[in-house]
């Protein structure tokens, strides 16, 4: 098992971007990477609260972790400090034991220099079926994703 850590920049308040980590539908939009779709199945948003989420690859040759082109996962929000972290613990729904175990996602915001928040985003325990560059890249692009979606919400 191993650790990524992705740093990057939204330029909006921390509650703005907290409320995006929090809400099934902001989540659906931004923490799907490229060339994925993804579906939120269940979120209650409080701290012991469930969550389960599939991911679907478009490319009909990409492998799913769960299912031929999807991964899902579930879990469960361990800490919940508004405007501030979001902790999820979670696990891929599959068979595979390469792949099983429970990783923790820690999501933590500041206030940047010069205005807007800083996010960091740690991924720990990820099964070293994974291969880390595809774990970082796709939280990179999530992150990208996070900051167009919550800055296009305050320019509406």
């Amino acid at each position: 098992m191993y650790a990524t850590r992705v740093s990057g920049h939204v330029d909006a308040p921390r509650a703005d971007v907290y409320r995006a980590l929090v809400s099934a539908e902001a989540v659906a939009r931004w923490r799907v990477p490229a060339g994925m779709s993804g579906e939120v199945h269940e979120f209650d948003a409080r701290e012991g609260g469930r969550f389960r989420v599939s991911l679907t690859y478009e490319a009909p040759e990409a492998t799913g972790k769960s299912a031929a082109h999807t991964d899902t996962y579930h879990g469960r929000f361990a800490r919940l400090v508004p405007d501030a972290q979001v902790v999820e613990v979670l696990e891929f729904e599959t068979v595979d034991p390469l792949l099983g175990g429970t990783m923790t996602l820690t999501t933590t915001l500041s206030d940047a220099e010069g205005g807007g928040t800083d996010v960091v985003m740690v991924h720990e325990g990820i099964p070293d079926a994974v291969p880390a560059a595809d774990n970082e890249t796709g939280t990179r692009m999530a992150l990208a994703n996070l900051a167009r979606f919550v800055e296009a919400d305050r320019d509406s």
